[in-house]
């Protein structure tokens, strides 16, 4: 959604889809741009990105033609705390490796307890976060970072 928002703004791109479920997050190729076999990745003629907040403040410097967190402070941080709970509250207890984990140590079932747990603690704090910022976006009429 952030690629989209800012190419949709005149940016160029090529996406490249990696499936998670097929394994080809850890194919030598996509192992150069992340050898911790995690999406997303960017590449940017010779940087390689390979963290969604890095690609985040990088694509903010490198195009400010094109934000995306707003000028006002209150809410770019509320836009901030929204990307981290997600991207450290809710993704990474969510993710294969976890998953995976979690269904050998334990057993099948309790992985989908866990994530059913984490998901949901998370999105209750997101929406007490964004409670009095909606719009017709999570914190107003403007796309941005959440």
């Amino acid at each position: 959604m952030h690629l989209m928002y800012v190419c949709n703004q005149g940016l160029e791109y090529e996406y490249k889809a990696v499936n998670l479920l097929k394994g080809e997050q850890f194919s030598e190729e996509f192992s150069k741009l992340n050898p911790m076999g995690y999406v997303p990745a960017l590449v940017d003629d010779d940087v390689v990105i390979a963290d969604s907040f890095a690609i985040i403040l990088y694509l903010e410097d490198k195009y400010p033609q094109h934000p995306l967190l707003p000028q006002d402070l209150q809410k770019k941080a509320v836009n901030l705390q929204a990307a981290n709970i997600v991207s450290s509250s809710i993704q990474p207890l969510q993710n294969l490796d976890v998953l995976k984990y979690i269904e050998e140590k334990v057993n099948f079932d309790e992985k989908f307890v866990w994530v059913k747990y984490h998901i949901g603690k998370g999105f209750t704090a997101l929406e007490k976060l964004l409670e009095g910022y909606s719009g017709k976006y999570a914190t107003g009429n403007e796309v941005y970072l959440v």
